[in-house]
């Protein structure tokens, strides 16, 4: 069986209505894992949509949030990369994480995953994840391996941390 591989990145989350959303994955962003370089073609996560998966708060499965199956955990591609929207359960992981993240206390967002055969392509120390056979996305409480992704709280009428989040990236790149 192939090695599950995790990936965390640094994302915005909203959260609305008991509800957090934002990006578990973006495409075509380089970002160092260990060793290498590794980059998410768009199109990497369509195969893997149908399939029951997870979502966990730091990858522990002990810690479940929601999932596709019931129907608490929506998941979409766009041109952006992995979106999710997920309803949060009334739980006490399910409070902390609301709480930390209309703070904007969360690191981002991470995902599990295996990779199916030919489902990547390496060039030197390059790696392009082609398709991959995803098995959960995970809130990161502390540190993600790919900065740009999002986890955000959505309040009614208020700019989202996902928001501000994004403008002051787009104002420290200027």
């Amino acid at each position: 069986m192939t090695a599950l591989e995790k990936r965390a990145l640094a994302t915005e989350v909203a959260v609305k209505d008991r509800r957090l959303e934002g990006y578990a994955a973006v495409f075509g962003v380089e970002t160092r894992v260990g060793s290498f370089l590794e980059t998410i073609r768009p199109g990497a996560f369509k195969s893997a949509l149908g399939n029951d998966i997870l979502a966990l708060a730091d990858h522990d499965p002990t810690r479940l949030l929601a999932r596709t199956k019931s129907g608490t955990l929506r998941l979409f591609e766009d041109s952006k990369g992995l979106g999710f929207d997920l309803d949060v359960p009334d739980t006490q992981i399910g409070r902390d994480l609301l709480a930390l993240a209309e703070r904007g206390d969360l690191g981002g967002m991470s995902f599990g995953f295996t990779i199916p055969k030919n489902g990547d392509a390496w060039q030197g120390n390059k790696r392009e994840l082609r398709t991959v056979d995803l098995r959960e996305i995970s809130i990161v409480q502390s540190w993600p391996a790919y900065p740009q992704t999002s986890v955000a709280a959505r309040s009614s009428g208020v700019g989202t941390y996902a928001e501000r989040y994004l403008a002051l990236l787009t104002e420290c790149r200027s």
